[in-house]
């Protein structure tokens, strides 16, 4: 029950590490960060040349399950976090049925412990069905394991139910976090509102849509002192609402995708539905925005907003293709060229340190008792073929592209379970000695 990590970069913002060093896991905690640990009958992962982290939780992911195992199962999402580094996701509860029940909530929590490859933390939904109407039961929601509460890809559009809402679970542990867009600005929108979308003639979605939704949820947000999130941030507007908050002591949180940091609303210059998503890909000024709030520290999280399709539902015409594509097995690398020359501890926190803070879950920190969640990766270029993705969607608008980092091992609670491209099927699951 003895595994140590040769050779690394040890990378914790935490701990203030910066370091070549061993990680010591004994009984699947973190026992020592040493220099040079003893690895007699040890299972070694080698990190020669790589960096070791806290393992990485990406706080927006869907998972389609119930109700669209044909597009992802936990079990497939499970194993393409672990391969894209990820230790931990939160699933989002659009699903068919939602998240909005205990029994529904305890069964994604019995498959992701069948899988046992990521940690899965449900979020649960904001209204009955996601239908903006009827109030979920929060308090039972969070005893059944649900981290946080949303009606993402759905905006509860009665601003007194949300209200209602943020003032009933105001008690309860974990972030109100928002899908931003107004239905009605947005229209029957396939694209960003520009230049770009008056150019192709088809019809656009304008920053407005999420701008103002932004700014009610966070005055909702400041009226009722609940937690909140604001996912997907997709425009410059929305993150100068997000600095306001902020100075007016609102307990606000973001995060931003890696598709929305590099691309433009030009992706569609082909009529291409692989880059069709919600919010959309804006314009450049709102993507060199979206990077200097990374830059800055307004952004709080990195997160993939993962939502898998079949290849033959994306391949429709633009207009009748779904919105989203796959996200977990590009993020590291994505991230990289989004965003060059980020320092590592701030890559780091974006990505482990502050998402497990946000949601209020075990890990960021490889701290000495804390659990055994490991991200290892290095700066090593590789092509995106999303043929060879874990995930059941096929579907990137990064297919075909170099990216400059990728992960190389996972370790979950001490038990490699990814590791020299493999994910590890359970029975591997255990250390073995050298």
């Amino acid at each position: 029950m003895r595994v140590v990590v040769r050779g690394g970069r040890v990378v914790d913002p935490s701990l203030g590490i910066d370091a070549m060093r061993d990680v010591v896991i004994e009984h699947g905690f973190i026992a020592a960060i040493v220099e040079h640990a003893d690895t007699h009958d040890s299972r070694i992962v080698d990190a020669t040349g790589a960096i070791v982290a806290p393992g990485f939780i990406d706080m927006h992911v869907h998972l389609r399950e119930p109700g669209q195992p044909h597009k992802e199962t936990i079990a497939s999402g499970a194993a393409a976090a672990v391969a894209g580094g990820f230790t931990a996701v939160a699933c989002m509860p659009n699903t068919d049925p939602a998240l909005d029940s205990p029994t529904i909530v305890a069964e994604v929590v019995r498959l992701a412990d069948v899988a046992a490859l990521a940690r899965v933390y449900p979020v649960g939904a904001i209204t009955r069905s996601r239908a903006g109407s009827e109030l979920a039961p929060y308090h039972r929601l969070h005893d059944a394991g649900c981290v946080a509460f949303s009606d993402d890809g759905a905006t509860v559009a009665d601003a007194r139910v949300l209200r209602n809402a943020a003032r009933y679970a105001r008690d309860v542990p974990g972030p109100f976090i928002s899908h931003c867009e107004d239905a009605c600005l947005k229209g029957n929108a396939v694209m960003n509102e520009g230049i770009a979308s008056a150019r192709l003639g088809l019809d656009g979605s304008p920053g407005l849509a999420e701008d103002i939704v932004v700014a009610r949820d966070l005055l909702i947000a400041e009226d009722t002192r609940k937690d909140w999130h604001i996912a997907h941030v997709s425009t410059g507007r929305a993150l100068d609402l997000v600095r306001w908050a902020r100075s007016r002591g609102t307990a606000v949180t973001c995060e931003v995708t890696p598709h929305h940091l590099s691309f433009d609303d030009d992706r569609f210059s082909s009529y291409r539905a692989d880059g069709k998503v919600n919010p959309p890909l804006r314009d450049a000024d709102d993507r060199a925005a979206l990077v200097r709030g990374v830059r800055d520290g307004t952004i709080d999280v990195f997160a993939t907003d993962h939502a898998p399709h079949g290849l033959d539902e994306k391949a429709q015409l633009l207009d009748t293709a779904p919105v989203g594509f796959t996200g977990l097995e590009i993020a590291l690398g994505a991230y990289a060229v989004a965003v060059p020359e980020l320092r590592l501890a701030r890559f780091v926190a974006l990505c482990s340190a502050n998402p497990a803070r946000i949601l209020g879950v075990p890990g960021g920190s490889l701290a000495v008792g804390t659990a055994a969640d490991v991200t290892i990766f290095a700066e090593r270029s590789w092509t995106v073929d999303a043929r060879l993705f874990h995930s059941k969607g096929k579907s990137t608008p990064f297919d075909g592209m170099t990216l400059p980092r990728r992960a190389l091992a996972t370790i979950v609670g001490g038990a490699v379970v990814f590791e020299h491209g493999r994910v590890m099927p359970r029975e591997d699951h255990e250390p073995v000695t050298v």
